[in-house]
């Protein structure tokens, strides 16, 4: 399968690498030519895994982001979603008919992206789906090289317009299998772990973040009650998800510490093992504080008002959040009353997300 691979962050790296490995013809764009610029002189990638270190060719890395997209059936973009504004503006004159845009995760991406395309003028055809989690977990080692921990064994997926699902789902099973269907937009979006997981780790650790050049939150910085809040805070996102019509499976964030039921099966201890997420986090800049904090968790606190449920965690988190970047988070950008969509109700919201109206 032609699959274009959008993005210049861990998560790109490892799946351009990775789908290249299995034999599909990947075409790589990253705006930053420079930054790029070792992956396109090697033709490669340098690719980290069970299997050992290897060099995986790349069929095209690229800086026109028309090059890579031109005649591929599938766009892969897993880039944090404080870039998807300007992906969608990027890509939009060069979308076709029939392709899939797969966003993992989305951060309800795939509506906000879908209308800024056609915002830009775009009239293709193109589904947009989202799920819970990057496919990888996995870390760059160098410029041109990258370590994947684990692979997915499980990404539940939502599609915009829900209506058209089975069509997406069976061609990004091409490439992902572990992909399985979980409703709309919507759904999907409240399949995100990383609003549930990082806003407490980085929250409740602030200061040895601050005091510390590197610190790893998944290591020393989960502790007990940093997992009784990571736990009441996703028992509220069950809440909504329930409460807007969806039943189980909900991929509790419980079963990522205890378990092998989770998105990556079992895969904390090898996560911490690794030591790749050892890093230096900056509270203003870090995407754990920039997408899943300011976007991702004030999307739930927003879904949360629209359901009627309380969400005190998720709502005493920004605050906290607020309180470090100066700012009141309740209103983001990413938010149902800031996209226009609080004053409907869920089944009205719902109803859009099906017929793609959103």
């Amino acid at each position: 399968m032609r699959i274009a691979v959008l993005g210049g962050g861990h998560g790109s790296y490892a799946a351009a690498a990775d789908l290249s490995d299995q034999g599909h013809e990947v075409r790589l764009w990253r705006r930053d030519a420079a930054a790029l610029e070792p992956v396109r002189a090697a033709g490669s990638i340098g690719l980290i895994d069970h299997a050992g270190r290897r060099r995986v060719p790349i069929a095209l890395a690229t800086a026109d982001i028309g090059e890579a997209v031109r005649g591929t059936e599938l766009l892969l973009m897993p880039s944090p979603a404080i870039a998807q504004d300007d992906i969608a503006d990027a890509v939009a004159p060069h979308l076709s008919d029939g392709q899939v845009a797969f966003l993992p995760p989305g951060t309800f991406g795939s509506v906000t992206m879908a209308r800024r395309v056609r915002a830009a003028g775009s009239r293709a055809d193109v589904l947009w789906a989202e799920t819970g989690t990057l496919p990888y977990l996995a870390r760059k080692r160098a410029a041109d090289e990258v370590a994947i921990t684990i692979r997915a064994v499980r990404l539940p997926t939502g599609v915009y317009p829900a209506r058209r699902a089975d069509e997406a789902i069976a061609l990004i099973r091409r490439a992902y299998p572990s992909v399985m269907p979980c409703g709309d937009a919507l759904s999907g979006a409240l399949m995100n772990a990383g609003p549930i997981i990082h806003p407490p780790l980085i929250l409740m650790n602030a200061a040895p973040l601050e005091f510390n050049e590197r610190y790893d939150i998944h290591l020393e910085g989960t502790q007990p009650s940093v997992r009784a809040v990571t736990d009441v805070l996703d028992l509220e996102r069950i809440a909504v998800r329930e409460a807007l019509g969806w039943g189980a499976p909900h991929f509790p964030l419980r079963d990522h510490y205890t378990s092998d039921r989770w998105m990556y099966g079992d895969a904390h201890k090898r996560l911490t093992d690794s030591g790749d997420w050892r890093e230096h986090i900056d509270l203003h800049a870090h995407r754990y504080m920039t997408e899943d904090t300011v976007l991702g968790l004030a999307f739930l606190a927003s879904c949360a008002r629209l359901a009627g449920v309380e969400a005190p965690v998720a709502d005493g988190l920004l605050a906290v959040a607020g309180a470090i970047l100066g700012r009141d988070l309740r209103h983001g950008p990413r938010t149902l009353e800031s996209l226009g969509l609080a004053g409907l109700t869920a089944a009205q919201l719902r109803e859009q997300l099906h017929e793609g109206t959103a």
